[in-house]
């Protein structure tokens, strides 16, 4: 059986790694970047707390000893589900069974502006960018007259209350309040604003009121600016509107507001759902499909307790690529297969330094603080792939607590040129040794 895998995200590399070295199957893992990418630590990177090569794994290396498993470096284009073909950009590649696992991309709701001017974070790359920017923003306004164009580079709106909001916010804070002063002596942080924006009524809104409470708490003693039941309306690169006509000088919106499914062009007989999700049954196949499956947040899987379909976190995508990977072997051995059943283990965010929320549903517990904190980082630990890579997280972590500061705040140029001026190689030797390019 040829197991075609489409993504190498947390679904997608759990289904390679539970089919790896099984007899009767060869599996060939599809994914644009040829690393794994650890996305709850994202907006670590984006604020400097961590190097990007901590969160990130080679694909490769995971499978160093597979006899069965093979990986390509591909950009996706469709599929053509009567040809039992994935078409890339390195050809076309066919399949007994196809999963797609290609996760979600940014959601901005059809506002080209904003598409145009906020920032995502949807990816280690896009990461890095916002890190650049928030440096890039901080040493213009250390050589701008304007007091107002001061306090608008400065500014910073986070649009989404989620968790990833809610973590970024808090970071952005932290990094404000105990790094930026000691950098940036020159400039007076108490005119620069952190913002939270969200649309509903409460922060963290899949959790429960206790987390939500604690954790918009938690944000105001960091001095972040929360503000419930604001909708942006626009934004041009300047200022941020809302739909109730209030505005935000800011030069930096990062947005976290919503996600849609990453679904290949060709899946034909199938409406997507809310999302941007496919609609699967209870064994991830994608119906009327006999040999297309679907897992983690590109998934739909409507059940009496999920009528909207699973959460959209990692331990979903986890746990569906598992029964995924058993029945398939099932399938091969010709025994019964099993559907699938969420097991919710709870939800978690981290706010900053010893801030944290923890909601539990058996037996149901919410706690929150430095031992909420302290269970976030074990997790995450535990989930990051790579004993190397945990120990540098670990030690970041450990330096950043001791210190009170991170050492990850570089700003990387790109050198620019027509075609006829000098190469790049040239133009890089020469600026390192001080002339002018």
């Amino acid at each position: 059986m040829k197991i075609v895998i489409a993504g190498g995200g947390f679904g997608g590399l759990r289904l390679a790694r539970k089919l790896n070295n099984k007899r009767g199957v060869e599996v060939l893992l599809v994914d644009r970047f040829n690393y794994h990418q650890f996305q709850p630590l994202f907006y670590q990177v984006a604020t400097a707390g961590l190097d990007a090569s901590n969160i990130s794994f080679p694909l490769r290396k995971v499978f160093q000893k597979s006899t069965n498993v093979r990986l390509r470096m591909a950009d996706i284009y469709r599929v053509e589900p009567e040809q039992k073909k994935l078409v890339t950009d390195i050809g076309d590649i066919s399949y007994d069974k196809l999963v797609i696992a290609t996760g979600a991309g940014t959601n901005f709701f059809g506002n080209k502006e904003l598409e145009t001017h906020a920032f995502s974070m949807k990816s280690t790359v896009e990461a890095l960018q916002i890190r650049h920017r928030l440096m890039e923003n901080l040493e213009q306004a250390t050589v701008e007259k304007d007091p107002q164009e001061i306090e608008r580079l400065m500014n910073i709106a986070v649009v989404g209350g989620g968790p990833t909001g809610v973590e970024l916010s808090g970071a952005l804070a932290e990094m404000k309040n105990y790094v930026l002063p000691k950098d940036y002596p020159e400039l007076d942080f108490s005119k620069m604003t952190i913002y939270l924006l969200e649309g509903s009524g409460k922060l963290l809104g899949a959790m429960s009121e206790k987390s939500s409470v604690q954790a918009t708490g938690y944000l105001n003693r960091l001095g972040v600016t929360v503000r419930t039941n604001t909708q942006v309306a626009s934004y041009d690169g300047k200022t941020l509107t809302n739909k109730d006509g209030s505005q935000i000088q800011t030069a930096t919106v990062l947005w976290a507001a919503g996600i849609k499914g990453h679904v290949p062009e060709g899946i034909t007989k199938v409406e997507t759902v809310r999302g941007n999700r496919l609609p699967v049954n209870q064994f991830n196949l994608l119906e009327p499909y006999q040999d297309i499956y679907a897992i983690g947040d590109v998934a739909s899987m409507v059940t009496t307790e999920y009528p909207h379909g699973h959460p959209q976190v990692a331990p979903v995508a986890i746990q569906q690529a598992d029964n995924l990977a058993s029945n398939l072997l099932a399938e091969l051995a010709g025994k019964p297969t099993h559907a699938f059943s969420y097991r919710d283990k709870g939800s978690m965010a981290t706010v900053g330094r010893n801030l944290a929320v923890v909601d539990m549903p058996k037996p149901k517990l919410h706690f929150g603080g430095f031992l909420a904190w302290l269970v976030w980082m074990a997790l995450h630990l535990m989930l990051i792939l790579g004993v190397k890579n945990r120990l540098f997280v670990f030690l970041n972590w450990v330096y950043n607590y001791v210190t009170y500061d991170q050492s990850l705040r570089l700003i990387f140029r790109e050198f620019h040129r027509p075609s006829d001026e000098q190469p790049p190689v040239l133009q890089a030797r020469k600026f390192m040794e001080g002339e002018k390019v």
